[in-house]
């Protein structure tokens, strides 16, 4: 590949080591994270009560709806604007009350938003509406939760079977650990930052796993290609050859992505900036990991041309050479 005109020759390669540290603990502290901060769990996983509020006047300060709710005893409150000023997205957490009334959608639903929102017009000048309340239980929150994990799992399994059967067993592992690589740094950026960790942000993981294989696969299939056409050179050498004819490719697909989630990101609203937040972390520890982490952990595991070989005498499927 080329770009503007001229074959790049960028020895990727030389900083495997200083990459791999990095990498190496960049993933120890996102578990660090993990065990000491865990994750701000939206109400999809935490279970509660979503009411989103509409003022007839922009609401200056959210702290005093807050305090209000925090009066009215909802202790387990987030706040924060949806969309305009006067437009109020409210979370309120689970309470003894509500656990006890679970098995009873409808008057919980009807229980906990009316008390909030009697409280929220008692206190605003000017008309306050109702406009959505939902509601999500404990259990299905932990459902989703273990539901979501399972997700993840079977998508890395996914992943190894097909690789396995594409490319040779390396290759397998390396996708694998680039892929598991891109998962934990994604999400451990919600748990440094203590984001809000969502089904949205869930689902922009999952859509991480499938850009990062995307991405290493394209890599895996130029270094096989090339291990067979080019008949001088070391492993190391054509890896990196490789590295180089796939670079425009990657760098193409990263910012075009990269300048549809930007948008997405400021121009979506607040419902869709941990989608768009994952996507974009994603798009570049997915870039990252398949140079530093896939195509790394391939040479690590002393891949040679004799096994492109043997791969190329299987597909034929004649028993000739």
């Amino acid at each position: 590949m080329k770009i503007f005109n001229k074959i790049t020759n960028f020895n990727f390669l030389r900083w495997i080591g200083p990459m791999a540290f990095i990498s190496a603990s960049l993933t120890a502290l996102c578990f660090w994270s993990f065990f000491t901060y865990g994750f701000v769990l939206g109400l999809d996983f935490t279970g509660g009560t979503l009411l989103e509020v509409s003022y007839e006047k922009p609401i200056g300060n959210l702290s005093s709806v807050r305090d209000t709710l925090d009066k009215a005893g909802f202790s387990d409150v987030s706040v924060q604007y949806f969309g305009t000023p006067s437009e109020v997205l409210i979370r309120l957490g689970l309470n003894s009350e509500d656990t006890a009334m679970e098995g009873n959608k409808t008057r919980d639903d009807a229980h906990t938003s009316k008390k909030a929102f009697a409280a929220l017009q008692q206190a605003v000048n000017g008309k306050a509406e109702l406009r959505r309340v939902e509601f999500v239980g404990p259990q299905v929150g932990n459902e989703l939760i273990e539901d979501g994990g399972l997700a993840i799992l079977y998508s890395l399994i996914g992943i190894l079977i097909y690789v396995a059967i594409r490319f040779e067993y390396r290759f397998a592992i390396g996708a694998v650990v680039a892929t598991l690589h891109d998962v934990i740094m994604t999400i451990g950026v919600f748990s440094l930052f203590q984001m809000e960790f969502d089904l949205t942000v869930l689902a922009a993981v999952l859509a991480v796993i499938g850009y990062s294989l995307n991405d290493t696969v394209v890599v895996f299939d130029r270094i096989r290609e090339n291990f067979r056409r080019v008949r001088k050179g070391t492993v190391a050498e054509i890896t990196n050859l490789s590295l180089n004819e796939t670079l425009s490719r990657t760098i193409i697909t990263g910012s075009t992505t990269f300048m549809a989630v930007v948008a997405l990101y400021l121009l979506g609203g607040p419902i869709m900036q941990g989608f768009s937040l994952a996507i974009l972390v994603g798009i570049f520890v997915g870039t990252y990991s398949s140079i530093y982490v896939a195509s790394a952990m391939v040479l690590a595991l002393k891949i040679d041309r004799a096994n492109m070989i043997v791969l190329k005498r299987e597909a034929r499927g004649d028993g000739m050479p």
